[in-house]
């Protein structure tokens, strides 16, 4: 499936100094505190919360809640993500799980592959709102309604909209004529037909549901007028959601995914999150190639050779492949531990031929393949305690369901069209129906949400992730080698173009199709048996942060895909 939007963001904390800024607010270095993010007014709140001395996960609460105000299409409180926390320098992170889960009424054979997922019957129960107070109630150190208010002033008095909000407000107004509460909420200044930067966008509706949830927490939310407003929508369009499905929704603390990369701990969350489990094999099976010249040996190949290409894409092929066989929910499936060993990775590569694509379908094993008659964002904070977060949230499509709460304000996903919606019907056209990711009640959809924390000698050295669908864990992947494996400053690995296959259609997407500096490079591929896409997409939104091992000064870098806003001090 692929996701028309998902967004990043990135904030990282420590230090003590107002270095320059410099790039149109989209680079920063600097010593205490860092924030990076899509949204501009998200980052300020960011950046006011920890002059105010809250923490890495104080910060990350607020910037979450104002990005439901000021990056609609996915900040939210309808949807859900995982939090990748590091409690102190030297300690073992842990994720704060809150993916949405399927209602008690939710069976398998409920979805069509005709449908479209834009509809009551496709939201899931959200898990944003108690995800973020069960990460206030663990690490947080603020009152939690401080944290709730700069939301609630946002959405109350409003806040000018910069270009890329009016083209995203824009586009959703023009391809949802039917969803009317979405054309109310976000209906043009009076007298005009679209949306202008510079324009004031006022919520009232969010904002009295915000302050529910400053007033009671979790229960302002999952209790009393907002849950029935909720329920409402949903036996409006025949949905499935009850209170009964929001009293019993709970956020979990689990064990992240851990893996190494040439001396480096990489942490990634665990299932229902696909992301940590995929990104490890994929790095686990490039470990023993060597990318890059070593010491005294010829010049290094360039960042985007063709045997670089070919062993990245035949690693991302047998990573996804396994996804489709194995990876669900935890809590209903058992996933085998041998995936993320290094040992897997070994018996793994003898399949791969390093000089020719494997074709897809030879890797279908005993998965039948049926003949054929995106939003999300992503934050990440470092603080000077040594707490460091990398959240991943998201409302599936851009603007989820298209659904607004009547009366409350806030648009709801559409998450369960991420479970394998025909069971027994796997393509190659890309859709999957085995049976880990089916919907059951209670369950958390499959998701490819992948927030990581890179480590090096306990000392924390990267923090990144990125929205795009399936596309997000080869966007980390991207990421991650750039900066291990080609020593890139943090600016040249974000811009650098971006690489996805995964594993059906057998396809390969690259950011370079068209550029003639990659021509070569794409003819070699084509050479040895993979099939490119006819042109390039954008892959990604991936803000992130670096911290220098010798200074310990931060570098943010806001994604120019997009937009974004870098801001510190």
């Amino acid at each position: 499936k692929v996701h028309s939007c998902f967004t990043s963001l990135a904030l990282v904390l420590l230090g003590l100094a107002v270095p320059p800024v410099w790039g149109q607010h989209r680079d920063v270095s600097v010593k205490e505190a860092v924030v990076v993010a899509v949204s501009p007014p998200a980052v300020d709140v960011g950046v006011k919360v920890l002059k105010q001395g809250g923490n890495a996960v104080d910060a990350a609460v607020a910037v979450a809640l104002a990005m439901s105000v000021t990056w609609p299409e996915a900040g939210n409180i309808g949807g859900g993500g995982f939090m990748m926390v590091l409690p102190v320098q030297g300690k073992e992170p842990v994720c704060v799980e809150y993916r949405e889960t399927a209602p008690a009424a939710a069976t398998s054979g409920m979805f069509t592959l005709q449908e479209k997922p834009h509809s009551a019957k496709y939201v899931g129960t959200p898990g944003t709102v108690r995800g973020l107070v069960l990460a206030h109630q663990k690490f947080g150190t603020m009152p939690w309604k401080a944290l709730v208010e700069p939301a609630v002033k946002l959405a109350a008095e409003g806040f000018l909209v910069d270009a890329a909000l009016a083209k995203s407000l824009n586009g959703v107004l023009k391809t949802s004529p039917e969803f009317t509460e979405l054309q109310r909420v976000f209906a043009p200044p009076a007298g005009r037909q679209t949306w202008q930067a510079g324009d004031l966008l006022r919520q009232p509706d969010l904002a009295k549901t915000l302050q529910q949830i400053a007033d009671h927490g979790a229960d302002g939310f999952y209790q009393g007028a907002v849950a029935e407003k909720l329920v409402a929508e949903m036996k409006a369009g025949n949905g499935i959601i009850t209170l009964a499905d929001l009293a019993a929704y709970q956020a979990k603390i689990r064990t992240p995914i851990h893996g190494t990369y040439r001396g480096y701990d990489i942490y990634g969350p665990p299932p229902p999150s696909s992301g940590g489990i995929c990104l490890v094999m994929m790095l686990n099976l490039l470990e023993p190639h060597q990318l890059t010249a070593q010491p005294g040996e010829p010049n290094a190949a360039p960042r985007w050779s063709a045997d670089t290409m070919h062993l990245m894409i035949e690693s991302m092929r047998r990573a996804y492949r396994a996804r489709a066989e194995f990876l669900g929910d935890g809590d209903f499936v058992k996933i085998p531990e041998k995936l993320t060993s290094k040992a897997y990775a070994l018996e793994l590569a003898k399949s791969m031929d390093l000089q020719r694509a494997t074709p897809s379908e030879k890797l279908a094993g005993e998965i039948p393949l049926v003949d054929e008659s995106e939003s999300t964002t992503h934050f990440s904070v470092v603080d000077g305690r040594g707490m460091a977060v990398s959240n991943t949230y998201t409302l599936e499509h851009s603007f989820g369901s298209r659904l607004v709460v009547r009366g409350a304000g806030f648009l709801l996903n559409n998450e369960m069209g991420d479970f394998n919606r025909v069971p027994g019907h796997t393509d190659r056209n890309g859709l999957i129906g085995t049976k880990p990711n089916v919907a059951e009640p209670g369950k958390r959809m499959l998701s490819s949400q992948c927030p990581i924390l890179v480590v090096k000698d306990g000392r924390l050295a990267l923090v990144t992730g990125s929205p795009g669908g399936r596309t997000i864990i080869n966007t980390v992947l991207c990421n991650v080698v750039n900066k291990i494996d080609f020593q890139m400053t943090l600016r040249q690995a974000v811009d650098s173009p971006r690489l996805h296959h995964q594993w059906f259609p057998d396809v390969v997407r690259f950011e370079g199709i068209g550029r003639e500096d990659y021509a070569a490079q794409l003819k070699e591929l084509q050479t040895r048996g993979h099939h490119l896409a006819p042109s390039a997409h954008r892959q990604g939104d991936a803000h992130s942060i670096e911290i220098d091992p010798e200074t310990q000064w931060r570098a943010g870098a806001a994604d120019q895909r997009l937009d974004g806003k870098a801001a510190g001090f």
